[in-house]
């Protein structure tokens, strides 16, 4: 059963979002490094799957000229053997069949030598890209050297203050008895860019939207006798910043009196 006050919610929820607030910014100050690491990772990786790729491309390449001349050194051998039986041929049926057979064989050794030098063209053209990606891959592993030097530094400073004050909120976090309200300030959380989800009325306006709140809801404020959500932003307004209101912007029973005249009695 919750025994804590509105005050005491807003105060408990004001000192999260304080902690919140500061969290923000050490996250702020890594700024986009994960993320660049992160991606430079990817990109990594990706041209290593190219580069394998065109590892195994050429591969395939070298096997079929391989198979291209072990045909030729076959074709040879067939026509050689077709050749010496012309000389021993009977009839001059026997002798075309024969001469067709070397044809065949010629042909197949002139097929084989257009894909050998087909395939030279492209062992070529792989060893460049090969090349070009070996390259891109030393560059951007530079690259991603440097930002993970830069990144571990900034992590190295952060990492106790950092550690501090996760410990910090998961106190704070047990101090707000009201979980509905905890999960509503969590969720408002994460959908606020600048993540200010409590904030306090300064100068007449809510911190983090600066919109400006009526004098008789400052004066609600003030009471915490209820949590007031602004209507525009759904922000809690947990407090308000007497000293930096102007005159017009405070409430009524709050605004300077002027002190009446005292008329001297005439001497008779």
């Amino acid at each position: 059963m919750e025994t804590q006050t509105v005050a005491q919610k807003l105060e408990a929820l004001l000192h999260l979002q304080s902690i919140d607030s500061k969290l923000d910014q050490l996250k702020k100050l890594k700024g986009d490094l994960p993320d660049e690491v992160q991606d430079l990772e990817d990109e990594i990786e990706g041209y290593k799957t190219r580069l394998q790729r065109h590892q195994a491309e050429l591969k395939e390449i070298d096997d079929s000229i391989k198979k291209s001349k072990e045909s030729i050194k076959e074709a040879e051998k067939l026509i050689k053997k077709y050749t010496e039986q012309q000389k021993n041929v009977r009839n001059n049926r026997e002798y075309d069949a024969i001469t067709k057979e070397i044809e065949l064989q010629e042909l197949e050794i002139q097929v084989c030598e257009k894909k050998i030098k087909e395939g030279k063209e492209l062992i070529a053209a792989k060893k460049e890209e090969i090349e070009k990606t070996e390259q891109l891959i030393k560059e951007r592993s530079e690259h991603l050297e440097n930002k993970k030097k830069e990144l571990d530094g900034i992590l190295q400073e952060s990492q106790e203050e950092e550690q501090k004050l996760l410990a910090e909120r998961e106190k704070a976090v047990k101090r707000i008895e009201d979980k509905a309200l905890l999960k509503y300030y969590e969720r408002l959380r994460s959908s606020l860019s600048n993540g200010l989800a409590v904030v306090r009325v300064v100068r007449g306006a809510a911190e983090g939207c600066n919109i400006v709140i009526p004098p008789q809801k400052i004066a609600e404020i003030r009471e915490k006798k209820k949590i007031v959500i602004d209507e525009h932003s759904g922000r809690i307004l947990a407090d308000v910043d007497m000293e930096s209101l102007d005159d017009g912007d405070r409430p009524k029973r709050e605004r300077s009196t002027a002190t009446p005249v005292r008329r001297r009695k005439a001497v008779g």
